[in-house]
C-alpha cells in the first residue's frame, strides 16, 4: 500500500464529556476538563421522532455524529458513500434475542430482530436521508477504527469524491459485559475527501507501519474512555484533528497492520 492523502471536510463527535465536535474541541487539547459523568443522549434531527424512540442506542449515536459531519462539511448526507463500523454491533439487543430465545422464543420482537443486525445503523441512515450511494458496515474488533478510515480513505480516491466514516459502539449487558468492558456509547464520524491544497480542511496522510502498536492518548481521562469503549480508540487521533500543529499518530486497522496518520490541521 502506498500512502494515502485525504482532507477532513467535516467532523462529528459524541460521547462522554464530548457532545459535539465544536464543544469538545477545547476537552481534546487539554484546555478544558472532561467529565465522564456527563453524558447527553444523542437525539439525531435526521431521524423522525418516531424512529428515534425506536432505535437502538448504536443507531442514535452514529446518525448523531454522522449528521454533524455532514453538516460541518457542507454536504448533503442523502448524496455521500458511507463507511459504518463497529467492533460489537448492539450488544444489548443481542442479549435480549438470546434470553428471549432460551425462554419465550414465540414473544420475540420483531422490531427487536430487525434491529439486531450489523448494519443497522447504515441501515436507519440510508433510509432516513434517501442516499442510494454505496454504504459498507464493517467489523474488525479493537482495529475498527483503523479498518473503516482506511476503507473510507480508499473508496474517496477510487471515487474522487467524498466519502461518510463513522464508527461507533454501545454499552454492553448481560453475561457479554464481563468479556466486553463497554458501559458507555461513543461514537465520532468524519467526511474525506481527495486532497485538495485550496480547499479548507485538516490532512491526513495514511501509511502502513508494520511491527508497531498504535499510539496511546495522553489524558488519563482519554485512556479511561478508550477502555470503556472500542471506538475511543480514536481520540489520539481526534485530539491530532483538534489541534493546531502537524502531529503523527498510530491506528490498527487490521492484525500485524498499523496506520502511520499523519495529520496537519
Amino acid at each position: 500500500m502506498s500512502a494515502l492523502a485525504v482532507r477532513v471536510a467535516g467532523i462529528g463527535l459524541w460521547g462522554p464529556a464530548l457532545a459535539g465536535w465544536p464543544a469538545s474541541v477545547a476537552v481534546l487539547r487539554g484546555e478544558a476538563p472532561a467529565d465522564l459523568s456527563t453524558t447527553q443522549k444523542p437525539s439525531p434531527p435526521l431521524l423522525p421522532p418516531a424512529e428515534r424512540r425506536r432505535a437502538p442506542e448504536t443507531v442514535l449515536f452514529a446518525a448523531q455524529a454522522a449528521v454533524e459531519a455532514c453538516a460541518a462539511a457542507g454536504l448533503s448526507p442523502g448524496e455521500l458513500p458511507a463507511v459504518f463500523g463497529s467492533a460489537q454491533g448492539d450488544i444489548a439487543i443481542t442479549d435480549y434475542m438470546c434470553a428471549t430465545l432460551a425462554t419465550a422464543p414465540f414473544e420475540l420482537s420483531p422490531t427487536k430482530f430487525h434491529n439486531s443486525v450489523h448494519n443497522a445503523a447504515v441501515g436507519y441512515w440510508t433510509i432516513a436521508t434517501g442516499c442510494r450511494a454505496a454504504s459498507t458496515a464493517l467489523s474488525a474488533w479493537t482495529d475498527t477504527v483503523g479498518a473503516s478510515l482506511l476503507e473510507a480513505a480508499i473508496q474517496a480516491h477510487d471515487t474522487q469524491a467524498p466519502v461518510l466514516v463513522a464508527v461507533y459502539d454501545s454499552a454492553a449487558v448481560g453475561p457479554m459485559a464481563d468479556p466486553i468492558h463497554h458501559d458507555c456509547g461513543f461514537a465520532f464520524a468524519l467526511v474525506v475527501d481527495v486532497d485538495d491544497p485550496a480547499a479548507p480542511g485538516p490532512r491526513l496522510v495514511l501509511e502502513p507501519l508494520d511491527g508497531a502498536g498504535a499510539t496511546e492518548p495522553d489524558a488519563a481521562w482519554a485512556r479511561e474512555l478508550r477502555e470503556r469503549n472500542s471506538s475511543a480508540i480514536a481520540l489520539p487521533l481526534l485530539a491530532a484533528l483538534a489541534g493546531t500543529t502537524e502531529r503523527r499518530v498510530r491506528v490498527a486497522a487490521g492484525p500485524g497492520f498499523v496506520l502511520d496518520v499523519t495529520v496537519r490541521p
